[in-house]
């Protein structure tokens, strides 16, 4: 009896771990919550409300896709929209989750690489009250 019982387990632990992976494969097409942009527009203005660490490391990833689409003066919202969804998408899963700080940190990176004006994407991307719709699945 004891083997039926560890074989439980065994078919419990691999139940759970595929229900996870399928969770975060299944929600690329997530929309990107209109909540993210505030993290863009009110950066500093949480300071006091701890946030956990993101499981996406922000730092490492390639931000061409948004730099090399997205330029300056004129900012066109359909270049830029288009490549920060293209960018974030991916990312949808994390970047709505308000218990961690993966929108603020994603933001300060793609400020830091492209040097963009504070709020640009917050005030051009927003598609309504769901946010921004995803429609790439991920990155080429």
């Amino acid at each position: 009896m004891a083997s039926y019982g560890f074989t439980l387990c065994k078919l419990c632990a691999i139940f759970l771990i595929l229900l996870t992976c399928s969770s975060k494969t299944a929600s690329f097409a997530t929309p990107i919550s209109d909540d993210i942009f505030e993290s863009q527009a009110l950066a500093g203005r949480h300071l006091l409300q701890a946030k956990q660490s993101c499981p996406v490391n922000f730092e490492s990833l390639n931000y061409t896709i948004i730099t090399s689409k997205c330029k300056g003066p004129l900012y066109p919202p359909k270049a830029c929209c288009g490549a920060f969804e293209e960018f974030a998408c991916p990312y949808a899963y994390v970047l709505n989750d308000p218990k961690n700080d993966c929108a603020s940190t994603m933001f300060t990176y793609i400020n830091l690489y492209g040097k963009y004006p504070p709020g640009l994407f917050a005030t051009k991307c927003r598609e309504g009250k769901q946010g921004l719709k995803c429609h790439h699945r991920h990155h080429a």
